[in-house]
């Protein structure tokens, strides 16, 4: 009877550690570090994963993630040059919990610390851009100055216990009103640059049409020069040649020359000549058998 009415009591008193061993007990996954309160105080702070115990109702644990984080925020900065041209700036940081009793005391959650590293970043990006031309922050010192970045936000975010690992500039653009002159200015730019092609092309083709001629005239003077030569030549030889034929036979060469006179007289029936018909012009014509 003793046994059958104690049951109860076993029963309830097994019900009872059972829930002291579920509130005493809790995990911690290898992604995540913990933090154990006693009456709001931090008196332990928990990294390597696994099963933990702590004291029921009262003790409390805080879990956070030791994952790296992203923080990308949607809108783009407006920034100035040295030149105090106006850009639009998009980034990004990558970072994570390294001191997380230091992140929960002087934050508590990743809405306040990246509202913390968000004003770094603007404050870095401005003392950095403000020292740069829209050439350099665009392409000439873009890796430099993420480096910069980089190493100034970590040195702010240590005192809340984030280590930032990287942080990029995803985009630089200037802002509308500045890329429209941009833009104005690149058209007139290159305008300017084509009529220097035009007018060097102008120039350069008057010099080759320049050249051609003079070496036409060139090669039609050398040419007529070698003409005059040939002819006279010709000349020479056609002299050397009637001397011989007059020295031969005189009377003949006389009569051949006379021959030649009346064809080139009488060439066309239009012509007209007016002559003594005793001149010696008409000799072989009155007498065409001497000579034989």
């Amino acid at each position: 009877m003793n046994m059958k009415s104690n049951t109860p009591l076993f029963a309830i008193a097994g019900i009872l550690i059972a829930m002291l061993v579920i509130l005493s007990a809790y995990t911690v996954d290898q992604r995540q570090v913990a933090i154990r309160f006693r009456f709001g105080e931090i008196v332990e702070v928990i990294t390597k994963p696994g099963l933990h115990l702590k004291a029921p109702l009262i003790d409390t644990i805080g879990v956070y993630d030791a994952r790296i984080q992203t923080m990308d925020p949607k809108d783009a900065q407006r920034i100035q040059t040295k030149e105090k041209n106006n850009v639009l700036v998009d980034t990004y940081v990558k970072y994570r919990i390294v001191d997380v009793q230091k992140f929960k005391v002087s934050t508590g959650d990743f809405a306040k610390a990246e509202l913390r590293l968000s004003q770094s970043v603007n404050d870095d990006l401005r003392a950095e851009f403000g020292q740069r031309t829209l050439a350099e922050v665009i392409s000439g010192e873009r890796e430099k100055i993420m480096k910069s970045l980089r190493e100034k936000v970590d040195r702010d975010a240590r005192s809340i216990g984030i280590e930032v690992i990287d942080v990029r500039l995803k985009r630089v653009d200037l802002v509308p009103n500045i890329l429209s002159d941009v833009y104005l200015r690149m058209d007139s730019e290159r305008k300017r640059v084509a009529n220097e092609l035009r007018s060097t092309g102008s120039g350069e083709a008057e010099k080759i049409k320049a050249d051609a001629e003079r070496q036409r005239d060139i090669i039609i003077a050398e040419a007529y020069r070698e003409a005059q030569k040939i002819k006279g030549e010709g000349d020479a030889k056609a002299s050397q040649i009637y001397a011989q034929a007059y020295s031969r036979n005189a009377e003949f060469y006389s009569f051949y020359r006379s021959m030649e006179a009346y064809k080139s007289s009488f060439r066309s029936k239009s012509d007209v000549m007016v002559m003594d018909p005793s001149a010696d012009f008409f000799k072989y014509l009155k007498n065409p058998g001497k000579g034989k």
